[in-house]
């Protein structure tokens, strides 16, 4: 049986300025913690067993710089605060990098990959250690659960179309 023709091949290596086809690639040169912050202002008290659990709110940010040529460091930002009976039991805050070199795609693609698959690699790796830090803060593991960054990538496009036509108008 024969392949049917693609119209379009948005996987084929794009060209450089001398003509050269570069294989598309996406890798992780290096992962680091920027900032991570750990308060439990009501410490000893705060970690008393519960009979109900504590109200948790999770905000996550991705934010995306390049540092020159191929090469661009990504912030995946997480923060979880949990309050229960009125205070607060503890308040994480971690801003968790990658630079990633991201060769041969297309620019079209390179918004969704720095703000959709370069988070989504970061993310397990940012899970943990905020886990271990709620841990050794004497509370149960927090376990974020997977984030769709894709989602999210969509919902800040649709905002800042929103913004552009408020602007406009």
């Amino acid at each position: 049986m024969a392949e049917k023709p693609r119209e379009k091949d948005d996987a084929k290596p794009a060209e450089t300025k001398n003509g050269n086809s570069v294989p598309a690639s996406l890798n992780v040169l290096t992962q680091y913690i920027k900032d991570l912050s750990f308060e439990s202002p009501g410490a000893p008290q705060s970690l008393r067993p519960r009979d109900k659990a504590p109200a948790i709110n999770i905000n996550v940010n991705v934010n995306a710089n390049p540092l020159g040529g191929t090469d661009y460091d990504v912030l995946l930002t997480l923060n979880a605060r949990a309050e229960a009976d009125g205070g607060v039991l503890f308040n994480v805050e971690l801003v968790y990098g990658g630079v990633f070199r991201i060769q041969g795609f297309a620019q079209e693609h390179m918004l969704p990959l720095l703000f959709i698959e370069c988070p989504r690699l970061l993310f397990p790796f940012a899970r943990q250690i905020v886990a271990d830090a709620t841990r050794n803060g004497g509370f149960p593991p927090l376990m974020i659960d997977p984030i769709d960054f894709a989602r999210m990538f969509q919902q800040r496009l649709a905002e800042e179309e929103t913004r552009r036509k408020i602007q406009v108008s």
